[in-house]
């Protein structure tokens, strides 16, 4: 086995390699404006890092989000086209899934990420592998009472220490985490989710309302 992960739903553009029993190489960015930019250039650095061909990879894992549009469909796109390319699976997990595998803590907790908006990302879990709630999108605020008390790691609960006073790191998704927990996984017999998108919202980007078709005469 040698699975490839990617992550691009958070301002990290993250990569690594797993071969079955441990990560043999990963690598992540911080940059919300250019994960088109860096994400092939990091893949193909972390293969000839270690050694191997392209065509070496068994298996894709790709962060579905929950994550902006703009940056969470480069990951996505990427991935089907590797999985195209070699005739390989593409296996989605959720981003905030990954954040708490690689937190690895004990008793209930929250995982929340930035939305933007003044919003989070967020969801809450019963210990690193187990998800309670599905992803949902909220401001902190209209949260509070339901998160009071709970540890909680990713940028969005650092961005808003009223709400989560309990704050800890990891604050991005890295895809050695979502390799790993990929893995476990897959070894174990289960289903991976499908690899599409958790928007939670509409995109930014719009047509007007009152935009007028011109047709040709």
């Amino acid at each position: 086995m040698l699975l490839l992960a990617l992550d691009t739903a958070t301002p990290a553009v993250t990569v690594a390699l797993h071969d079955g029993t441990d990560v043999i190489a990963s690598s992540s960015q911080v940059d919300a404006r250019r994960h088109g930019e860096l994400l092939l250039p990091a893949v193909d650095r972390l293969l000839a890092g270690a050694g191997r061909p392209l065509d070496a990879v068994t298996g894709i894992v790709v962060g579905i989000g929950p994550g902006p549009y703009t940056g969470l469909r480069v990951g996505l796109m990427t991935a089907d086209t590797f999985g195209l390319a070699l005739g390989v699976p593409v296996h989605g997990l959720c981003t905030l899934d990954g954040l708490a595998y690689a937190a690895d803590l004990e008793g209930p907790f929250v995982v929340a990420t930035d939305a933007r908006r003044k919003e989070v990302y967020w969801a809450r879990y019963a210990d690193s592998r187990t998800r309670l709630t599905d992803p949902a999108v909220d401001r902190p605020a209209d949260i509070a009472e339901r998160v009071a008390g709970l540890p909680a790691v990713g940028a969005g609960a650092l961005l808003y220490p009223d709400t989560f006073p309990n704050a800890h790191e990891p604050e991005h998704v890295s895809a050695a985490a979502l390799a790993s927990l990929a893995a476990e996984k897959l070894a174990a017999g289960e289903e991976l989710p499908a690899p599409r998108p958790l928007y939670l919202r509409r995109p930014d980007a719009q047509v007007p309302k009152n935009y007028k078709v011109v047709t040709p005469k």
